[in-house]
């Protein structure tokens, strides 16, 4: 059986996140943990991300999150595919990384 082909998710801020992207990852902080439900700040919004086994997260823990974006009637979720601990990271320094990035494919 061949390996399943996932598009690349899209770095955005929970702000600027698009009700037509497909697969998304934000960088944030972790403000709430109930069941399978994390719920991320990334200083301009928050999102809720759902798992189907409870994640490994604790409040206050940097994490980036990625997963396919889901329309609900309040708003956005996203269904999580992977919790990426980020404690530690220079979140300014990824930033200015993921800004550069995106604006050479841009050029492309």
């Amino acid at each position: 059986m061949p390996a399943v082909q996932r598009l690349p998710s899209k770095e955005r801020k929970i702000s600027e996140i698009d009700a037509g992207d497909s697969r998304i990852s934000v960088v944030g902080t972790v403000v709430g943990v109930s069941g399978g439900i994390v719920a991320v700040d990334d200083g301009s919004g928050k999102i809720d991300v759902s798992f189907e086994e409870p994640p490994n997260a604790r409040p206050g823990q940097t994490v980036r999150a990625m997963g396919k974006l889901i329309p609900l009637e309040g708003g956005l979720e996203i269904q999580g595919e992977a919790l990426q601990d980020f404690t530690g990271a220079d979140l300014d320094v990824w930033r200015k990384v993921s800004g550069l990035w995106e604006g050479s494919l841009k050029q492309l």
